[in-house]
């Protein structure tokens, strides 16, 4: 039994640990730095984009860098990126005036309550929809077959302050008067969607709940690994993870106009297309009124 836990253990880590290393790394794609005005030399000050992962962090970042050495270009200044693991540090990093804009997730962005206040910027449509469900999944060859049967078991979350990887579930079991620490055996955090389905497909976790678009996304791209688990209940609808910008910036109407257009080149768009995203459209504050009331996150 002991040198199970220690296998255990050992595949976590080999899982979950893989391309963690430097989230904070900052790459400034822009080798423009000043900007000829007439007889004058303006410093520019960088714009700062920050975004953790949905699906491993190597996979996003290749993605971001090529979107934002665009987005640099399109604006004619320097464009810094940052990568972080979780979303509760983007929040931190928005709070702090840390960074101007970032992709959040759903949940991410009705749960902030930070100092420096934000607003959206852009919303995300992939594959004709600005919507995705919250899968709830276990293994191929499990008897679970209803979220009554997760009790006392294990259980992956994605992210604290992911909607379809954490909040569903803590409302679901709010409603059940319990919480994650009462209902499951034990639970923990992957930080990626697809580490997720592969925590279930490997038995390291009983159950995930997971996001609509990363499951069609690994259907595409490793039917092998969809094979080994199954969906045994869809649990909500939401919204699109926003792009939100530090509220008041002067340039939030051309930073708009270029992030509405940066998928007409061929070269972002395949890149985004790696990651999930079709286009970025004009957002709906509406559609988050209504899931920040929900979960009582309106105040």
């Amino acid at each position: 039994m002991k040198s199970f836990k220690i296998i255990y253990f050992i595949l976590i880590i080999l899982i979950f640990c893989n391309g963690c290393g430097n989230n904070a790394n900052k790459i400034d794609f822009s080798q423009v730095q000043e900007v000829n005005n007439g007889n004058l030399v303006e410093k520019q000050i960088p714009l700062r984009v920050a975004f953790a992962s949905v699906i491993s962090p190597q996979e996003t970042r290749r993605a971001y860098q090529i979107l934002v050495k665009e987005l640099s270009k399109e604006l004619n200044r320097p464009v810094i990126l940052i990568q972080k693991k979780t979303y509760d540090e983007l929040k931190t990093l928005l709070s702090n005036g840390e960074t101007d804009i970032a992709f959040l997730s759903t949940g991410a962005y009705i749960s902030y309550k930070g100092r420096v206040p934000i607003e959206l910027l852009a919303m995300i449509k992939t594959n004709g929809t600005i919507f995705y469900d919250t899968y709830l999944i276990t293994s191929n060859n499990s008897d679970i077959n209803s979220f009554e049967d997760l009790y006392h078991k294990t259980f992956a979350f994605t992210d604290p302050s992911s909607l379809s990887g954490k909040l569903v579930v803590d409302n679901i079991l709010a409603t059940k008067g319990t919480n994650a620490e009462e209902y499951f055996y034990r639970y923990f955090y992957t930080y990626n969607h697809d580490k997720s389905i592969l925590a279930v497909a490997n038995h390291l976790a009983d159950a995930a709940s997971i996001d609509s678009q990363v499951y069609d996304y690994i259907v595409d791209t490793n039917p092998d690994l969809i094979s080994q688990i199954k969906i045994i209940d869809v649990l909500e609808r939401a919204p699109s993870g926003p792009i939100v910008i530090r509220k008041g910036m002067e340039e939030k109407d051309e930073i708009e106009k270029a992030l509405f257009n940066i998928h007409e080149s061929k070269k972002v768009k395949e890149a985004l297309n790696t990651v999930m995203i079709e286009q970025f459209v004009k957002p709906d504050e509406e559609l988050y009124k209504k899931l920040k009331k929900n979960y009582n996150m309106d105040n």
